[in-house]
């Protein structure tokens, strides 16, 4: 169990990989790895938590940046360690990637890293919560996360179902902490005075809840990755699911206005959603380029809708009540794969997850001005982010078993 903040450098910030995944909470077909040296010590090492087109589909990595990976996921001999790294290495080299564009600006910010004590266990959604503390989801090992920042302390919390697979959270008022168990199918609240974990499954059919987010009233709104949104009813229990008017989709981040009115994006088509708060019914609108997909959504404070394309590397703002939609290109281009996204200080901030290192972007509306920054550890893929009530932000690095803090320095 480590608990240390990581303040890399910018060699450090080389040492990650990219993770394909083809949908949330599976974990790919196992594949054949190439003989040598260490293929049977990589098989039984990695094998155990994650499927081996993790290491075959990744951007590749030096042996120091293998090493430095598959330490933050398992403790090994240093004679193990040397063998497996250099298997690794040799047949997993660095790939061509996209490089990480640095543009700089009048945003001055710094980061804090910290290694989650299990290693392995992927930390996937963040959670700034009203006292202050971090949280995240370990999706790989079942269980949730706490920080206090200000200490460095860590504890976690096991849920009572094995491979839950958590996958979102969001805190209630009463501090407690709700979750999406994406693998068993269910909506999860855990007391973290007690521990104590309390499960409401979804009804039969619908498969893999995904992202859960409060209105004002106290209601629970969730996408779910087989086309539909959910609307649980804490006091009551009462749960209602419903299907997206197209076929074939995939809803994925969802916020909600400031008039209660949820607003989600369709990870698997050119599309935005939103839901009456009282009927349910789903109103979808078209994006202008066909393939557009974006991923997470935020909201500012006009209820305008921000987007991160994750396809075509584009920050994209759609307007409500006009229809009208623009779009930016992101600094890492086409392939920069923009991701986790959120509003601070009037400002929206996203991350790149496909270039290398991950970067941290800022855009400031007004003047549609970009600024960039290296992520420190690499990121490993920043699949979300959020914002405290300071105004500073949370990331969840799943690719190198982080989690992270920003501050976000006024000038």
């Amino acid at each position: 169990m480590r608990q240390r903040a990581l303040v890399t450098s910018m060699a450090a910030a080389l040492l990650w990989f990219v993770l394909n995944e083809p949908a949330q909470g599976q974990r790919g077909q196992q594949v054949q790895l190439p003989d040598g040296n260490g293929k049977e010590l990589v098989q039984t090492t990695c094998a155990k938590c994650h499927a081996l087109n993790m290491i075959t589909n990744s951007w590749g990595n030096t042996r120091e940046g293998w090493q430095d990976l598959f330490s933050s996921m398992v403790e090994l001999p240093k004679d193990q360690a040397a063998v497996m790294s250099q298997y690794l290495a040799t047949n997993f080299p660095v790939k061509p990637a996209p490089e990480a564009v640095v543009i700089p600006g009048t945003a001055n910010v710094s980061f804090k890293e910290w290694l989650v004590p299990t290693l392995g266990s992927r930390p996937h959604d963040p959670l700034a919560a009203a006292d202050g503390s971090v949280w995240w989801t370990g999706q790989f090992a079942s269980r949730l996360g706490r920080l206090d920042p200000k200490t460095g302390a860590m504890k976690e919390y096991p849920l009572k179902t094995p491979d839950s697979g958590p996958h979102g959270l969001v805190e209630d008022k009463a501090g407690n902490v709700w979750f999406t168990g994406i693998n068993k199918n269910y909506i999860g609240k855990l007391d973290p005075k007690t521990g104590g974990v309390t499960e409401y499954p979804l009804p039969e059919g619908p498969r893999g809840p995904h992202t859960p987010i409060f209105d004002q009233k106290g209601t629970l709104w969730f996408t779910i990755q087989s086309g539909m949104v959910g609307r649980l009813v804490p006091q009551t229990g009462e749960m209602k699911v419903v299907a997206t008017p197209s076929m074939n989709t995939y809803p994925y981040g969802i916020q909600v206005n400031s008039k209660g009115v949820p607003w989600y994006v369709d990870f698997r088509g050119n599309r935005v959603g939103s839901v009456d708060p009282v009927t349910m019914q789903i109103k979808e609108y078209t994006l202008p380029n066909p393939d557009a997909r974006p991923r997470r959504i935020a909201l500012t404070s006009d209820d305008m809708v921000w987007y991160t394309d994750y396809a075509r590397g584009y920050l994209g703002r759609f307007d409500p009540v006009t229809g009208a939609v623009r779009e930016w290109p992101s600094p890492g281009g086409r392939q920069s794969q923009p991701y986790g996204i959120t509003v601070a200080g009037g400002a929206i901030w996203y991350s790149e997850s496909a270039v290398r290192p991950n970067t941290l972007v800022r855009f400031e509306p007004g003047t549609e001005k970009f600024q960039t920054w290296i992520i420190p550890a690499g990121g490993g893929v920043v699949r979300n982010m959020m914002t405290t009530s300071t105004g500073n932000l949370v990331l969840a690095e799943s690719g190198v078993n982080r989690v992270a803090v920003v501050e976000v320095r006024r000038n």
